[in-house]
This record gives C-alpha cells, structure tokens and sequence, in this order.
C-alpha cells in the first residue's frame, strides 16, 4: 500500500468543477467508510470551499479516484483533467503545505488549519485512520504549528471575511447605512459577522435553519454595538429585498437564493443595488443571478484579487516555511521508509525463529537420550550456523559479474566482514 493525495483545489479546477466534488460535513464519516470498503484500507478527506481532497492508503490511486467520481454520480472523464495525485513523499509535503497555509488562496490563513484538524477528527471517529495516515496528520499538525510559530506567514493576512468588507466598501463607500443580511450561522458567517458588525451597519439579520444558533450569532452582534436579529431560512424570501448586502456561507446541496428571488427583490428595490458574497461550495447562489443588472456578485474564486493584498510582505515568510516543510517531509519518509521494510523484517524473524525452534528439539532429545550437554550444545550451534549460512552462500554462488560484486559488498556491510 502506498501513501496518496488525490483531489482538487482553487488553482486547478473552477467553481464549477469544486462544487460538485464537494462533501457535506455530516455525511463524511459514511463517505469514508465506504471509501475504506474496498478502495483504500485508511482514509480522510478534506473538503473547503477551495478543495477537495483525499488522503489515503491505497494499492492504486484509481480506485479512489473511481469512488470518487461514483459518489458524487459524475462522469469521471469530467473531472479528470482538474485532478491532481500525489504519491508518497509529495503527498506528504502537500499535506505539511496545506496545513501552514502555504497552498491556500490566502497564502497564510489561519483557517485552513481548523478544518484539516476537523476532517481528521471525523476520519478518527469513522475508524478509517491507521498507523501510516494517524502519523501523517501528527507529524502535519506538528509542523503547521512550527511554520506558525517560527515565520511571520500569517502576518498582513486578509481573510475572505475582510475581503468582503472591502468589496462592499468599494460599491457603498461607507456601510454604516446598509443592511446586512448573513445566510447560515457556521464558522465562516461568524468571522464576517464579526468584521462586518466592526463596520456599524444599519442592521444585521441573520437566516438560519436553526433559530436558536442564529440567535445566539446575533446577541453577539448586538454585543458589538449593532443592532441584529435572527429568522428562520424559510421566511427569507418575504425578507429578502429588504437587504442590501447579502453574504452566504451554507452546507447546503442546493442552491438557497434562485433567481427568481433575487429579480422580485430588484424591482421591490426599484433596482437600488444588492451586494452579493457566495463563500459556499457548492454555490448557494445560482449563477444566472450574476447576470443581473443592479446585482454584483462575487465568489471564493473573484475574491482571489482582493485577498492577494499583502502578498509581498507574506512572501519572504513563505521562503521560509518551505525549508521548514522540505527538511520535515524528509523525516517523515525516513520513518515511512522504515514502515515498509516491517514486513520484510518481520518474515525474516519468522523464519530465523522456526529454525531455531527446530534446532532446539533435536538438541533438547539429545540431552533427554544421555547425550554430552557440550556435544549437543557444539550440535546445535554447528546447525544453526549452517541454516543461518546457506542462503547467503547459495546466492553468492548463484551470481556473477556486477550482480556477484553487489551481492558480496551487501553482504560485507551486513555481517561487517573484512575481507582478508
């Protein structure tokens, strides 16, 4: 079995391709259990909206590449070309990169961390981690923080969040006047709410499935200094013209804002404008609504203009926290290395032991038959010796040439013999 990184990312496949890769948090724990059924014999998967990954143990990478097309019920010619399959020490040095943030579109983020470390938890308590993808993920986590602590990566970092603060201060100027509408109540709708309620709107709504997590998303915000209030999702469409600025981050399969809402709002707006941020994959915005006029809306993929700020300053960092991951990477596979020649070693053992085993009877019915203990002892070191000897012997007089010489100096390194 080898070590693979099998997926897709913000720079090898669009939006349109991500989305439909794309796995629901609750569902993954069955995803990998299926997946480690028959495909992989460990694995863990990786899902943001900038990538799909996953990150298994494997005799082909096909395999996963095939379950992965099959769940999702795609045409795996559609998503070929936007896969890439990382084998072994390169998956190891992806996996290290991804974790520090070295591959993120926002070279540096923070987050990115939280949901690897989230991903692996739901692997581990699916039971489909092992000892290889179990000493992965510690040795990832060990030197994300490393990178952390040891280089100014994250430094002069803007996340998505205040990307989006800055796209809506570019079309509104000042937001102060502006209602706010937030879709979900996750991680992702929390840091905007938080950078975005800094900005003292007019108000804050927040729709959620679950009123009560909204609800408690928008005490924090009243907290802040701006007035909020949550709603159930299935009341937005009566709601929803009244809003100005709308951002969405869900875990929905399907879309939740359709054209047809958005173009009632227009008109109840007399086509005042509405600022949109769709941070879900998949989209919980249908696209068509980018054609509208008085509608701007933007995605992950058109934040990666804004979220480029401060790259200089970040770059140096990121020199850095490349040695850092090249020199643990090489670690990493030196104790992958180790791992694979177990099986060797122990089969070796195994035989080493049954003859000694063998030998040990016929000494022992010497001794029980009145034999000398030292002719039995001398007839048990004399078998042993022959036994652990023939098969280096018998190889050396099998072999000629360069084989012969390679032979003979393996030989000499492991015996530690000097020739005369």
């Amino acid at each position: 079995m080898q070590l693979y990184v099998i997926g897709v990312n913000h720079t090898t496949a669009p939006i349109q391709i991500r989305e439909h890769v794309a796995f629901n948090s609750e569902h993954l724990g069955s995803a990998l259990r299926e997946l480690t059924s028959r495909d992989a014999t460990e694995a863990a998967i990786l899902s943001t909206c900038n990538r799909t990954e996953l990150y298994c143990s494997t005799d082909n990478p096909q395999k996963p590449l095939a379950w992965l097309s099959q769940y999702h019920k795609l045409d795996q010619d559609l998503i070929t070309p936007y896969i890439y399959t990382l084998p072994n020490d390169e998956a190891v040095k992806h996996a290290f990169r991804v974790a520090s943030g070295l591959d993120s579109m926002v070279l540096g983020e923070p987050q990115i961390l939280g949901q690897f470390k989230q991903s692996v938890k739901i692997a581990q308590d699916a039971g489909t981690l092992g000892i290889l993808l179990h000493k992965l993920f510690q040795r990832t986590f060990e030197v994300a923080k490393e990178v952390r602590t040891n280089t100014d990566i994250g430094a002069n970092s803007i996340s998505m969040a205040a990307a989006a603060v800055k796209l809506a201060q570019r079309i509104f100027g000042d937001i102060s006047g502006q209602k706010v509408l937030f879709i979900g109540a996750g991680e992702m709708i929390e840091l905007c709410a938080d950078h975005f309620a800094a900005q003292h709107p007019k108000s804050v709504t927040i729709a959620n499935r679950s009123i009560e997590r909204g609800s408690n998303l928008a005490e924090k915000i009243i907290a802040q200094g701006t007035n909020a209030q949550a709603i159930l999702l299935n009341d937005l469409p009566a709601h929803f013209a009244d809003f100005d600025i709308v951002v969405t981050s869900t875990a929905s399969q399907l879309p939740i804002i359709g054209l047809g809402m958005v173009e009632s709002a227009i008109k109840a707006r007399r086509h005042r404008p509405i600022f949109m941020v769709d941070l879900a994959v998949p989209r919980d915005i249908e696209h068509e609504v980018a054609e509208l006029d008085d509608v701007f809306l933007y995605t992950v993929d058109d934040l990666a203009q804004v979220v480029s700020d401060g790259m200089e300053n970040r770059q140096s960092a990121a020199v850095e926290a490349e040695i850092i991951v090249t020199t643990r990477v090489e670690g990493f596979m030196q104790w992958f290395k180790k791992r694979e020649a177990v099986p060797t070693i122990k089969a070796l053992r195994d035989q080493v032991d049954t003859m000694r085993k063998a030998e040990f009877e016929k000494a022992l019915k010497m001794l029980q038959k009145g034999e000398n203990p030292e002719k039995a002892l001398e007839a048990l070191s004399i078998a042993l010796t022959n036994k652990f000897l023939h098969a280096p012997s018998h190889a050396l007089h099998q072999t000629h040439g360069d084989e012969h010489a390679k032979l003979e100096n393996v030989l000499q390194q492991l015996y530690q013999i000097k020739p005369y």
